[in-house]
């Protein structure tokens, strides 16, 4: 009886051992304070909905004479069901802060907001946006890469060499929406199906109106429309937001 007693006894020790939930680790406090918050990089990026950005949301923290500022906290939220990994810390020893970003699962824009906050407590806040791209919007981005890309994006890539340069009429990149917006669907689908000479334009935009069917054609318009910069606004269209 002793041994079975002894038993019980351990197993309530170890029972009630395990059944203490573990304290969350505690963020280091802040030790200093900035007046700025400023970006980095990792602004205006396209993703699928629910996935994350290719490159990190980078920020930084400076104080009134534009110094970085080391051990300042930052926090970074993201609306719509999106995440920020890790969503708060302090800066480092350049006064940066640097959080992967996660998209919401529905398309449009997202406002990313990086804050920190003044001596006095003040929160400071810095807006980011990022573009969750739909399904028809992923896929007019992957005929973009395969067809127009080429042209229309001026960065050559270890798999694609930039024809840019070579044009005479410098092609228009897909984010250009000063020049792009001003142009209806109507005016898109045009030009992409007979060619720039279909809205007086160079003849070097070629028609693809024999390669690409109505839906990618579509599609790729809808691509153009979701990454544009500024944004393209229409009757009905859909912003991210809390």
């Amino acid at each position: 009886m002793r041994t079975v007693s002894a038993f019980v006894g351990l197993a309530l020790v170890v029972s009630c051992g395990c059944s203490r939930t573990p304290q969350a680790a505690q963020a280091p406090p802040a030790k200093a304070f900035g007046t700025a918050v400023v970006e980095v990089g990792g602004g205006k990026q396209a993703a699928a909905i629910g996935t994350a950005v290719d490159q990190p949301v980078v920020v930084q923290v400076n104080d009134a004479q534009g110094a970085p500022v080391a051990s300042a906290p930052v926090s970074v939220a993201v609306p719509g069901g999106g995440a920020a990994t890790p969503a708060s810390g302090l800066t480092g020893a350049d006064g940066q802060f640097t959080a992967t970003v996660v998209l919401g699962a529905s398309s449009g824009r997202y406002q990313i907001v990086a804050s920190t906050r003044d001596k006095n407590g003040k929160t400071i806040e810095l807006r980011l946006e990022e573009v969750a791209l739909g399904y028809q919007e992923i896929q007019g981005r992957e005929l973009s890469q395969l067809y127009c890309a080429r042209c229309h994006d001026p960065d050559s890539t270890p798999e694609r060499v930039s024809n840019h340069d070579n044009l005479t009429a410098k092609a228009h990149a897909f984010t250009e929406g000063t020049v792009l917006n001003a142009m209806s669907e109507a005016d898109l689908v045009s030009i992409i199906s007979h060619g720039g000479p279909a809205l007086n334009r160079s003849p070097e935009m070629p028609p693809y109106g024999y390669t690409l069917g109505k839906a990618e054609i579509a599609a790729l318009v809808a691509y153009i429309r979701a990454v544009a910069d500024p944004p393209y606004r229409s009757k009905g269209a859909f912003y991210a937001r809390n």
